[in-house]
């Protein structure tokens, strides 16, 4: 089983990466027209399935979910804006640290209880955040590209935040279309007046959006349903290594050694989060 899942995570690890690629070599594009087509895209798979299931659109939590749609378009919006102004191993490390984003509101909106040690990893991978944003002045990393990827995360943050609220009382692929109707809605209104008529194999690298991230969301699912979370969630931060590699392949994209070091912390620093926080759970069920 363990074999499969992690086949899983590297599958959804590439999914990602290629998305990212993909929306990075749009650039000539508005982010608001990439945003309806991401969006677009992956409609093609969740309304079938919610046809295909007899399921409802509206499902039951609805305020929660229009408002985890609309946090989500923010935090997505601004990371592919992101993209535009950092090289995107950068962009990539940087919304990975949602999680402590999370964490943090999960204290005082959720009153969820944080180990000391958590504040410890917390504060390594934010030690690599700060390292990216100022002290690598070598780099060609634009603060406006930093502050961007960051404040997605924060909203991303805030997604984790409204999908546990939620609970198990709406199915997955609902909360999703939910997210995805309302992006494709609001990103196609936005991007009117900027609207720039696809040429060619534009039209297909468009539309793969929404596949390429409607798969890495599925495998990665399926990985977590039949891995350990401990063993596998770390290997979803293959998307920062395959994202880097084909940035230096494919954008001639160039990293100092301190952006390695900071990219690095921020990996280490939340690895060891999922650690710590699937020993606490094992803890409690004995």
């Amino acid at each position: 089983m363990l074999k499969k899942a992690i086949q899983y995570m590297i599958i959804s690890a590439l999914a990602f990466t290629f998305l990212n690629v993909f929306v990075k070599s749009l650039n000539h594009f508005s982010v608001y027209q990439i945003v309806f087509f991401r969006a677009l895209g992956s409609l093609f798979f969740t309304i079938p399935f919610l046809l295909k299931k007899k399921m409802s659109f509206l499902g039951n939590k609805r305020g929660l979910m229009i408002m985890r749609g609309i946090v989500g378009l923010i935090s997505m919006t601004l990371f592919f804006l992101s993209l535009k102004y950092i090289a995107m191993g950068t962009a990539v490390s940087l919304r990975y640290i949602a999680p402590i984003f999370a964490t943090f509101f999960a204290l005082f909106i959720l009153k969820e209880r944080i180990k000391p040690i958590q504040w410890l990893c917390f504060a390594v991978a934010f030690s690599g955040v700060l390292i990216l944003k100022g002290f690598d002045e070598d780099s060609e990393i634009q603060i406006i590209g930093v502050v961007l990827a960051l404040t997605s995360a924060v909203f991303s943050g805030f997604v984790y935040i409204f999908i546990r609220k939620i609970g198990d009382a709406d199915h997955p692929v609902v909360i999703v279309n939910y997210f995805m109707v309302i992006s494709a809605v609001i990103g196609g209104l936005l991007s009117i007046n900027e609207w720039k008529n696809p040429e060619g194999k534009e039209w297909l690298i468009l539309m793969s959006l929404g596949v390429f991230g409607y798969f890495a969301q599925l495998y990665m699912t399926k990985a977590m349903q039949v891995g350990e979370t401990n063993q596998i969630a770390p290997l979803k931060y293959l998307e920062v290594i395959f994202t880097i590699i084909i940035g230096l392949i494919w954008f001639k994209e160039s990293y100092t050694i301190w952006s390695l070091v900071g990219i690095l912390l921020i990996i280490v620093g939340l690895t060891l989060n999922i650690m710590v926080k699937r020993s606490k759970k094992i803890n409690r069920n004995y």
